[in-house]
């Protein structure tokens, strides 16, 4: 099960960051996963939110520069070398990780990670295979 992430072009300046954030919490779009990647003058702000679609289009009117792809919602155990069977089973199939972040989440396993490859969906199912949970939306409601 893939997810759609939303990323954001914000430049490196004071409050570039709360006007993105602010503009969703208006419009009660919530996020569930955020990471930040900065260059000197720009950053990628990359979002699992509650509306991919609505949150994409709306920050697209307010005049940023957005895109959105599909990433996948990993499940681990929350324990040392959690994150090597994930690892293994990429490098065994030649599989590189473009990026990876952690949440928080309602998943048994404790711990996820959202994921990016060059074949997302090969990947989810080397990962299904390796029995290894990948989790929809569902990974985020609240219980």
């Amino acid at each position: 099960m893939t997810i759609n992430q939303i990323s954001v072009l914000v430049e490196n300046r004071a409050g570039a960051v709360a006007e993105i954030i602010s503009v969703l919490a208006e419009k009660k779009i919530n996020i569930y996963a955020v990471n930040m990647a900065d260059t000197p003058n720009f950053g990628i702000l990359r979002f699992i939110v509650s509306q991919p679609d609505d949150a994409k289009a709306l920050l697209e009117r307010e005049g940023f520069l957005v895109s959105s792809c599909k990433v996948l919602a990993v499940g681990l155990k929350d324990l040392p070398g959690g994150l090597t069977k994930v690892t293994k089973v990429l490098t065994k199939n030649g599989i590189s990780l473009e990026y990876m972040y952690a949440f928080i989440s309602n998943s048994e396993n404790n711990a996820c990670v959202i994921l990016n490859t060059a074949d997302i969906e090969f990947t989810e199912q080397l990962l299904t295979d390796a029995g290894i949970p990948v989790y929809g939306y569902e990974i985020f409601e609240k219980k």
